[in-house]
């Protein structure tokens, strides 16, 4: 008889708590509109903002105006997609291999499709006369790229037809490894252009930021991201086990595949868009499951936010430390991530023990 009153208080919870992520979000990204080699009066930002929608509350320069919209603006946008992309990804993959070590970069993904999109770059010059081609190319090698990758550590991961923890960790290894291989002989064969966009894959960039990548991220990312979230029940049945599941009603090889389909797309726009940005679809859906459970309900949503709240905090001090030089945000991002996965996998071993 108390059903339907705990269902409205978790549903109460949910919203309370995805309501105070989105604020601070918001909050981050209007800070970080002020921040900068360039920097302008908070104030200021605000009045910039308002003023796109008629609403005049005081002066500034179109200096300043022309620097947050056309530069900053577009960037923290995108940073809000790839980060919430990334953590979205990172929290699906987690709950389909039941394994809070997985991550789009350890299982292939990231290198996967920067491999694809090193190739890309060094191949479309040749090919020049394809528009379709320039324009979508980038994107679909990445994730081409991303998900050959992916589907082969699944695959060399399973034992016994299960996803094995060290084998899927093996597996992760060996195919980075050969992806980084591969992606030093497509360069070797390069001109220095192609040398430089290496630079960038590796460590990631959300400098190159323009308002026309964002409608390309919005639909790439967002709706992928939509469709994971509706998944959120099967990946609760998934987790308790696949026999259960099986049981449950849910087509397990139909879930696998598609959720690496679409963990695979977002990873492989984020990768073309912005790089390769490592850990933050492993730290992101470890630190929403430490703090509020591990129903996906709550899980996915919630680390889309925290990804994006993470991604745009690593971008404001990549921005904001070697002022007026900027620090690649991959480096950011893995000297935050990487002791906090040595600390995972510390306890991981401790909890087998």
């Amino acid at each position: 008889m108390f059903t339907p009153a705990l269902n409205i208080s978790k549903l109460t919870l949910r919203g309370t708590i995805l309501g105070g992520m989105g604020l601070f979000l918001l909050i981050v990204g209007v800070f970080s509109l002020s921040k900068g080699a360039f920097s302008i009066p908070l104030s200021q930002s605000l009045a910039i903002l308002l003023d796109q929608v008629g609403i005049k509350t005081g002066d500034f320069t179109q200096q300043q105006a022309n620097v947050l919209l056309q530069i900053r603006l577009p960037r923290i946008l995108l940073a809000t997609l790839v980060g919430g992309g990334l953590g979205v990804a990172g929290a699906a993959l987690q709950g389909m291999f039941r394994n809070p070590l997985v991550e789009p970069g350890l299982i292939g993904v990231s290198s996967g499709s920067a491999l694809f999109a090193v190739i890309y770059l060094v191949l479309v010059p040749s090919m020049s006369s394809l528009l379709w081609l320039q324009q979508i190319g980038l994107p679909l090698f990445a994730f081409v790229g991303g998900f050959i990758h992916v589907m082969a550590v699944y695959f060399l991961g399973q034992s016994s037809g299960k996803s094995n923890t060290t084998n899927l960790i093996l597996a992760g290894v060996a195919i980075n490894a050969l992806a980084g291989a591969l992606i030093g002989l497509t360069l070797f064969y390069s001109d220095d252009a192609a040398m430089r966009s290496f630079t960038f894959w590796s460590l990631g960039d959300l400098g190159g930021a323009t308002w026309q990548k964002i409608p390309l991220a919005g639909i790439l990312i967002a709706l992928p991201t939509i469709l994971l979230f509706t998944e959120s029940k099967n990946l609760n049945a998934i987790s308790l086990g696949e026999q259960e599941a099986y049981h449950m009603g849910v087509n397990v090889p139909s879930l696998r595949i598609k959720l690496l389909l679409l963990t695979a797309l977002m990873v492989g726009v984020a990768v073309s868009l912005t790089g390769m940005i490592g850990f933050v679809g492993l730290v992101v859906p470890h630190l929403i499951r430490i703090s509020f459970g591990a129903d996906h309900r709550l899980l996915l949503p919630a680390s889309f936010l925290l990804g994006a709240i993470l991604l745009n905090i690593a971008d404001l001090m990549a921005r904001t430390i070697a002022i007026p030089a900027e620090l690649p945000i991959g480096v950011i991002t893995a000297l935050l991530g990487a002791p906090f996965f040595i600390y995972l996998i510390s306890t991981f071993n401790q909890s087998k023990n």
